[in-house]
């Protein structure tokens, strides 16, 4: 297997061991070509030259996709075959992403995959999403009703599937996004109007009107998933208005194609109680 893929890492006032603890398992994987650090903070922090990887200081905070972007511009236009999106608070084994590559090599039509997903203490982060609507991506932090909570999040989030296979899902998760580069360039990249949250279910959405979008649970990785907006006032205030920036794009309740593609997901992954 050939050195056919470039990784990017956002980062903004990140800690050191964190990140070569990463870097150091990334490269064990035969397949990395570049691996690249887009720094957001205000100040530029040397000790991100030292190692395996290339430090991009921006100097400024762009948002998320706008950080990648600039790393996923220089796989396009050195013709590297996949791209890999990626958090920085995410801990990965060996041989996990050469895994992900032969799944890929062997599936043409994946444009996008993520693997299995799981907190430190090894259970499932139920990152497999349909496509949003405005009452699972607002609604559902101010809707007091438990019960209704619990089962809108069994068939918003797939629950109902046990993630223990191989399926097609129209949006993943931005923490871990191993992407073909053809099909990123096709669709241009990440939409740089979402500064954070938001820019991944628009990512895969489009990356889905062109090729597949595959959650593959054959091989995991860990998520330290903080869910800051849930705790912080002011990453809610850049959610919501991310949330907002998403439906004023695609739509809010009348919106043909979600519709469609949701109802498709459900009955192939055999939902019971689905409504059209």
């Amino acid at each position: 297997m050939g050195k056919n893929l470039n990784i990017s890492i956002v980062l903004y006032n990140s800690h050191f061991t964190e990140i070569s603890n990463l870097v150091n398992a990334l490269i064990e994987n035969t397949c990395v070509n570049q691996i690249y650090l887009v720094d957001n903070s205000p100040i530029r922090n040397n000790v991100f030259d030292i190692y395996g990887a290339n430090y991009i200081f921006i100097g400024k905070n762009l948002g998320y996709g706008a950080g990648h972007n600039f790393a996923i511009k220089k796989s396009i236009d050195n013709n590297i075959q996949y791209h890999l999106v990626l958090n920085p608070d995410i801990l990965i084994e060996t041989d996990v992403l050469d895994k992900l590559m032969v799944k890929l090599d062997t599936s043409t039509d994946i444009g996008l995959i993520m693997p299995k997903i799981i907190y430190p203490d090894g259970q499932t982060q139920h990152l497999c999403k349909l496509l949003a609507t405005p009452i699972d991506l607002i609604g559902r932090r101010f809707i007091p009703f438990k019960k209704w909570l619990i089962a809108r999040n069994n068939k918003y989030e797939l629950r109902f599937t046990r993630y223990n296979k191989t399926m097609q899902v129209p949006s993943l998760s931005g923490c871990f996004m191993l992407i073909r580069t053809s099909v990123i360039e096709k669709i241009g990249g990440f939409d740089e109007r979402f500064f954070m949250y938001c820019e991944d279910f628009d990512l895969c959405r489009r990356v889905g009107q062109v090729s597949k979008t595959i959650y593959y649970p054959e091989v995991s990785v860990i998520h330290n998933y903080e869910k800051g907006s849930y705790k912080i006032s002011k990453l809610l205030i850049f959610h919501i208005s991310s949330a907002i920036k998403y439906f004023n794009k695609w739509g809010w309740f009348f919106d043909k194609e979600r519709r469609k593609i949701n109802r498709e997901t459900l009955e192939k992954l055999g939902y019971k109680n689905n409504p059209n």
